[in-house]
């Protein structure tokens, strides 16, 4: 049997263990996973475009356990009724090919999208950061900003989205969970005096939301929205700021902000950073940049957490997702012996 998570025990799990909690219990997870970095499988997503969107495939291993996550990337689709994001994921045996766990992983996506967001800023913004900034007030949104204050203690914010509605939303989530909200009236004047700055627009066009020249010196730009071939959201020259760090390089030059950059444009994997093979932040004028568009391992290590977190709870049922014939050899059987005799 198979141990299956669906939306209604993914949303009961969430609402009783509380976002903030469970963000900080999978960074822990994650950074497990990012340490051992080098005994995972490898590659970029397995991406099929349309002028829609996206569908990816995201899988990877640790040749013990097998897991993958389907997910798109549908821009357009709120104005249709529809999320932008949607997600599954499977963890299965690598012993026996079983999938041993199944979840949906739309709000697991945006639980581990915030926790390695604020899992990387433990280790590249200031320590004495108080203010983040927030350009895009979508679904990803109210999750950064817990992240944030669970793992750096972060409460004032400043926000932008050039839709009034999403900024509406946003302070009507937000302000009861007691944070301090600013609304800007420009992305530049998002970004006046913060200490960290989150991009997380979802249209699928080479944007340019941020500046160079409105970069101020110690900042850390925590990019998380361009995610595909021809998606960016920083202009170019931001990019030559400070020190760029990516998650897995090859990917991230196929769908990160890098793709604006030569070939040789020196980046740093984070998973060196926390093992103590490259620096991070070396000083408090440093510009730091997080080109964050997804890896297949933060989802296993996404998958890993809620396996485990469920355990002895009523937030998951078993379903019969595997064909399991007495003689392994007879698959036909199970089939025959219910069909009419002579049809």
């Amino acid at each position: 049997m198979t141990r299956f998570v669906d939306v209604h025990n993914m949303v009961r799990w969430a609402a009783a263990n509380g976002p903030e909690n469970i963000i900080a219990g999978m960074i822990e997870y994650l950074e497990s996973d990012f340490r051992r970095w080098e005994s995972f499988d490898k590659s970029p997503r397995v991406a099929s475009h349309t002028p829609f969107g996206v569908i990816e495939l995201m899988p990877t291993s640790d040749h013990e356990t097998y897991g993958f996550k389907y997910v798109n990337g549908h821009p357009s689709n709120p104005a249709r009724g529809f999320q932008t994001v949607t997600a599954f994921g499977v963890l299965a045996d690598v012993h026996n090919g079983y999938p041993t766990f199944l979840t949906e992983m739309t709000v697991l996506t945006a639980l581990r999208t915030a926790a390695t967001s604020a899992m990387v800023a433990r280790k590249l913004a200031r320590p004495d950061s108080s203010v983040m900034a927030m350009i895009g007030t979508g679904s990803q949104s109210e999750f950064q900003a817990l992240a944030f204050r669970s793992a750096l203690g972060i409460t004032a914010l400043k926000i932008w989205d050039t839709d009034p509605a999403a900024l509406e939303k946003f302070v009507r989530n937000m302000t009861p969970l007691g944070f301090d909200i600013t609304v800007a009236s420009s992305a530049a004047g998002t970004v006046q005096g913060a200490d960290i700055i989150t991009t997380c627009t979802a249209d699928k066009a080479n944007a340019t939301i941020l500046t160079a020249d409105v970069i101020e010196p110690g900042v850390h730009i925590n990019a998380i929205g361009g995610d595909c071939p021809g998606k960016t959201e920083l202009d170019a020259a931001v990019l030559e700021l400070g020190d760029v760090f990516v998650e897995f390089t090859p990917q991230t030059r196929i769908e990160g902000e890098i793709q604006q950059m030569p070939a040789d444009f020196a980046v740093t994997e984070f998973w060196q950073v926390l093992r103590g093979q490259a620096p991070g932040r070396v000083s408090a004028e440093q510009v730091t940049i997080f080109d964050s568009v997804g890896f297949a391992i933060e989802d296993f290590s996404a998958l890993r957490y809620i396996r485990d977190a469920v355990v002895g709870t009523e937030y998951y049922e078993e379903i019969d997702l595997v064909a399991n014939p007495e003689d392994p050899k007879d698959l036909f059987g199970l089939v025959g012996a219910l069909s009419p005799v002579g049809t």
